[in-house]
């Protein structure tokens, strides 16, 4: 019931933060202004709204107004979810191409769009499971990660005591004195290592048992297989600190992607970077509601061949799609820079999640 609490409360702060950096929302119910001046800058009114700020004149202060707004928050976005997803979805390009050219009124921003959709894959992937802290099996990867750690601690604690038995043995050994003290010390510890694998020793069945690895890389220059080797330790604990991370940090790929948007159509005076960072973000606005929508009908009982078929082929239709309406290129153009498109972009996705590895394995 926490995680479905805590879901329902990020997905509001999403929608919260959205509005808060999408200009004139969260006002409603206009009705008679019942003041002659804008509460909110002191400007005479002329009508239902401010002139000036655009603020409503008529201001409710009671428990269903603040219901309302929450509501308008998740759901509504004054409308403009509803005009600007439909697009988004099947006509991206032309979204994009209108909001640039400015029609700005009546489709959501990018930048309040991609905050709502970050919100919105943290706040289902917590309530359908998935969001590394407990799946839709009831695996918590939370509770993994912390026992983990422990078996770590354990597992050094032990491996010191075995090597200082050890010690202790050759060296009474080494001067002719009583070891049978230390010999069943030794015993001991053994047994102790034989329980957790670290003797070097397969016991019957050791075949069968299988051990997770993030990756079993080896770079041969020490630091980097000091990081591999963190992330191999604990995995569970890696995969909470990367859901975490791209969770915090998913953002950066908007400035990491229009570099490449911009080599597309270098030097073009039709073209400016803003242009390319509007691309990007819708686009990747869509990717993480596919992502959303996936995962829901997953959680419903959709067969997972469809599953992979629409995650495999959808998102370079849609990026074809948006090439050509927002840029206006040719068939043939739009296609190859597709194909561009999708290749750098994998390979950027696959240098991002890296790095949010080695991030969690530094901290």
């Amino acid at each position: 019931m926490s995680d479905e609490l805590a879901g329902m409360g990020d997905l509001a702060t999403g929608a919260g933060i959205a509005r808060a950096v999408e200009p004139h929302s969260g006002e409603h119910g206009a009705g008679a202004h019942a003041q002659t001046r804008c509460l909110n800058c002191g400007t005479f009114l002329m009508g239902s709204h401010c002139h000036r700020c655009g603020q409503v004149g008529h201001i409710h202060r009671t428990v269903g107004a603040f219901g309302h707004d929450l509501a308008h928050s998740v759901l509504h976005f004054e409308g403009k979810f509803w005009r600007t997803l439909p697009l988004l979805a099947f006509r991206p390009g032309e979204l994009t191409r209108r909001y640039i050219e400015g029609e700005r009124a009546q489709f959501i921003s990018p930048l309040a769009l991609f905050l709502f959709c970050v919100f919105l894959t943290f706040a289902v992937f917590s309530l359908v499971g998935g969001n590394g802290t407990d799946d839709a099996d009831g695996y918590d990867v939370v509770a993994a990660a912390e026992t983990q750690s422990r078996i770590n601690q354990a597992e050094r604690l032990v491996a010191d005591e075995l090597a200082s038995a050890e010690t202790a043995l050759a060296a009474l050994r080494a001067t002719g004195q009583d070891v049978r003290a230390a010999e069943r010390a030794l015993a001991e510890r053994r047994a102790a290592a034989r329980t957790l694998r670290l003797d070097g020793r397969e016991e019957p069945g050791d075949e069968a048992r299988e051990t997770f690895v993030v990756t079993d890389l080896r770079s041969g220059f020490s630091g980097l297989d000091q990081l591999l080797a963190r992330m191999n330790d604990n995995p569970s604990l890696m995969l909470y600190k990367f859901q975490n991370y791209a969770y915090k940090y998913g953002w950066g790929l908007i400035p990491l992607s229009a570099p490449f948007l911009w080599l597309l159509y270098p030097f073009s005076r039709r073209f400016g970077w803003y242009d390319h960072l509007v691309f990007v973000t819708y686009s990747l606005c869509f990717m993480l509601l596919l992502v959303v929508a996936l995962r829901v009908a997953s959680a419903l009982g959709m067969h997972e061949g469809v599953i992979i078929v629409v995650a495999l082929l959808y998102p370079p239709w849609h990026i074809y799609r948006q090439v050509r309406g927002a840029y206006r290129s040719s068939r043939i153009g739009s296609l190859i820079r597709t194909v561009i498109l999708v290749c750098v972009g994998l390979c950027l996705l696959f240098a991002f999640g890296m790095a949010l590895l080695a991030l969690g394995a530094i901290g």
